[in-house]
């Protein structure tokens, strides 16, 4: 009997390749990756906020080390959980790449914003969670109201193609979008408009 030991770590990548997972959209973890990267978007601190011992970490280089090793210990990870035998396994769900960082971004430096907006009611989140303009606009700002809602809907739905693709499922892109739509309400602030599922609108 061989012992497993004596098996060379590539030969036993190799076999981990040859096991058929069935991967089902992990709905519960899609709802902490929409969470997190929501609250992230209307989280923002001013930099001149942040603890002096938070800018130094974020402005210190990462050594060539340190950056292999985390590379390395991702690659082990990943081997690990290749493993898993079952026949209806549930997939963690990734919430990084550099196209869900750019789009973060660009929501992010949007949202202050939009709070305005969300506040005054002129703008609310529909059923699908995407934004339209809820109640009037002056002729001044609706303009402004108009491209903002524009852009931030097109990021939204860029954002949900990005985290399906970041995981290898571009197909999950319409249920990541519908578990996103329920989480722009759940952490929608009091007083912002939203549409329920049966059309009508309500307020948080």
């Amino acid at each position: 009997m061989i012992s497993i030991k004596k098996v060379p770590l590539l030969s036993m990548l190799f076999l981990t390749a040859c096991v058929t997972i069935n991967i089902y959209f992990p709905a519960a973890a899609a709802e902490e990756v929409a969470d997190e990267i929501i609250q992230d978007i209307q989280s923002v601190v001013p930099e001149e906020n942040f603890p002096d011992e938070l800018k130094k970490s974020q402005l210190k280089p990462k050594s060539e080390f340190s950056q292999w090793q985390v590379s390395f210990y991702q690659f082990i990870d990943k081997a690990i959980a290749s493993v898993v035998s079952s026949a209806h396994a549930e997939a963690n769900l990734s919430a990084d790449s550099a196209d869900i960082r750019r789009i973060k971004a660009s929501m992010r430096s949007r949202f202050s914003q939009l709070k305005s907006y969300y506040d005054k009611g002129t703008i609310g989140i529909k059923s699908d969670g995407l934004l339209t303009t809820k109640g009037k606009v002056s002729l001044k700002d609706r303009n402004k109201v108009n491209k903002l809602i524009k852009s931030e809907n097109s990021d939204r739905n860029k954002l949900y193609k990005a985290v399906a693709a970041a995981n290898g499922h571009p197909e999950w892109a319409g249920q990541i979008k519908s578990t996103f739509a329920s989480s722009w309400v759940s952490n929608a602030q009091s007083g912002w408009w939203y549409q329920s599922s049966n059309g009508k609108w309500k307020k948080k």
